[in-house]
């Protein structure tokens, strides 16, 4: 007992013994089974919550910084990708519509070549046109079909609107084209008038497109004879008469009719159905005779 009170007189040991007691306590309450926190326990919580979120927030402030940082540059580079298929998306659409556009042309060339060639006798050669030359005195085109082609002076040549004109040099490779707007009756140069006659009225009209009115852009056609059922808005075709220009050519419509100075013939103005500019390819006319 002596020596108890001998403990309790060292401060140090009373102190110590007093919390280890404390602390058994504390584990044992702790540990046991309960339903809420004691004090001590939420002032603790607290405090080290608090003191966690001082540093938590900024630091996830600073990360969400650098994230949004990488965001941006993965942003920025998917964005570069988006522009590269567009511009790939534009280019490939832009080669699609070219060459759609090429094909359909083809085709519908190949569909008036077929539709021809079922109802005359003569074969389309068809060729790329390489000058256009529109002087009102000199207009022709060259062609990339000569001699070597079976090419001749004098074979037509139309588009698919309609007649064009005559071949009137040739060499090797190319060929020139005099077009019918230089057409003159009075001009011995000029190329030779053509035997025409109206499409559903073969037989019963005929006449001569032997000039090209530069100022009304329209052709003459002369020599019809009295009583000539030509009509305005009829269409003109070659009649296949003189030997140069095969029959069924497609010349021009009808857009007017006039009775001659002496009534013995009448005058009809002829609009011709090709437009005479903008030509990428013409066809050459082979009759059975110049077929190769």
């Amino acid at each position: 007992m002596l020596k108890l009170f001998k403990l309790f007189n060292n401060k140090r040991l009373f102190i110590l013994l007093i919390t280890l007691v404390m602390f058994i306590v504390v584990m044992g309450f702790s540990l046991g089974a309960r339903k809420a926190l004691s004090w001590p326990e939420n002032f603790l919580r607290d405090t080290t919550g608090f003191v966690q979120s001082l540093f938590y927030k900024p630091a996830g402030y600073v990360a969400g910084f650098f994230q949004d940082i990488g965001n941006l540059h993965d942003l920025a580079e998917e964005n570069e990708r988006l522009k590269i298929l567009a511009a790939q998306y534009a280019r490939d659409k832009a080669v699609y519509n070219f060459t759609k556009a090429k094909i359909e042309d083809y085709q519908e060339k190949l569909n008036f070549k077929d539709a021809q060639k079922k109802l005359y006798d003569y074969e389309l050669h068809i060729a790329q046109v390489i000058s256009l030359t529109t002087e009102p005195s000199n207009s022709s085109v060259v062609i990339d079909l000569g001699s070597k082609d079976g090419i001749k002076p004098n074979m037509s040549v139309i588009s698919v609107e309609g007649m064009v004109g005559v071949i009137s040099q040739v060499s090797n490779f190319t060929s020139t084209v005099k077009l019918m707007t230089v057409m003159d009756a009075n001009d011995p140069n000029s190329q030779p008038p053509i035997a025409a006659t109206v499409l559903d009225k073969e037989g019963k009209s005929f006449g001569m497109i032997e000039s090209y009115d530069q100022q009304t852009g329209m052709l003459k056609m002369n020599k019809i004879p009295v009583g000539d059922p030509i009509a305005v808005g009829d269409t003109i075709i070659s009649s296949g008469g003189g030997g140069v220009y095969p029959r069924g050519l497609t010349i021009g419509t009808v857009k007017s009719v006039k009775v001659g100075e002496f009534g013995y013939t009448s005058t009809a103005l002829i609009d011709p159905t090709a437009d005479f500019q903008d030509w990428k390819d013409l066809f050459v006319v082979f009759t059975e005779e110049r077929v190769e």
